[in-house]
Order: C-alpha cells, then structure tokens, then sequence
C-alpha cells in the first residue's frame, strides 16, 4: 500500500478542459477532392469527346446542337454534374489556399465569404440555365 501511495500525481492546479471536440472536416474534404477529381475526369474527358472528337468536331456545335443535346435527362445530369463537381472541387481547392496563406483572421473571413458567395452563384446560375434551358426562343 505505501508504493501506491508514492506513486500518485497530486491533483493539477488548473481545472481540467474538456478534450476539444474535432469534426473530420478536413478528413471528408480530402476524400471529396480525390473522388471528384477522378469523376471529373471521366465526366470532362467525356465531355471533350462527345464535342469535339465525335461526329464532325466542334464544326457541329450550335443552338440546334445544344437543345437537342439538353432535351435528354442524361445529358442535362451529366452537364449538372460536371458543373457541381467543377464547381465544388474548385472551391473546396481555393478554400484550402485561403487558410493557407491568408495570414490575417479578418482576410480570411472577408476571402471564404466571397468565394462561398460566389459558388452559390455560379451554382444557381448554372442549374438554372440547365433546367430552364427553351430550346423554342424566337430568332432575333
């Protein structure tokens, strides 16, 4: 019993914290850059097929080419997806630029906010423009 005694810590004189409670944030948006990354090749390099390479090259490409093309489900979810992808592999890549190198707290706030902004206009816009596309607009 005298050993045991001996070998205790006296009580520390701050009080005890409670462990800081981290999220895996940065775990998920690492995974994210990777998936997407390898998405976004096969959706682009697809993409750059179908427009360029196929069918007559780019010489095709129109008003007429674009409507018929987004006439399809499958190929308004591919664009829709190229475009979040893009999109959210972009901004995750310049949010992780900004923590790294803007050195003052207020810049970093002020950077994330308009890039956050800015997403969700690019986002909304580009959705938008997919879904609502009529391909019945009357010549100018």
């Amino acid at each position: 019993m005298g050993n045991a005694e001996a070998l205790s810590l006296d009580k520390p004189r701050s009080p005890r914290r409670p462990a800081a409670r981290r999220s895996n944030f940065e775990l998920y948006s690492w995974l994210f850059m990777r998936i997407s990354g390898l998405a976004l090749v096969v959706l682009v390099l697809g993409h750059l097929f179908i427009m360029n390479i196929l069918d007559g090259g780019v010489h095709r490409i129109n008003f007429a080419f674009v409507a018929g093309r987004w006439a399809s489900p499958f190929w308004q979810f591919w664009d829709l997806t190229m475009l979040w992808l893009a999109q959210l592999h972009g901004a995750n890549g310049l949010r992780t630029i900004i923590e790294d190198y803007a050195r003052k707290g207020s810049t970093r706030f002020w950077l994330k906010i308009l890039l956050y902004v800015s997403t969700v206009l690019i986002l909304v816009v580009g959705t938008l423009v997919i879904f609502t596309f009529d391909p019945d607009i009357p010549a100018s």
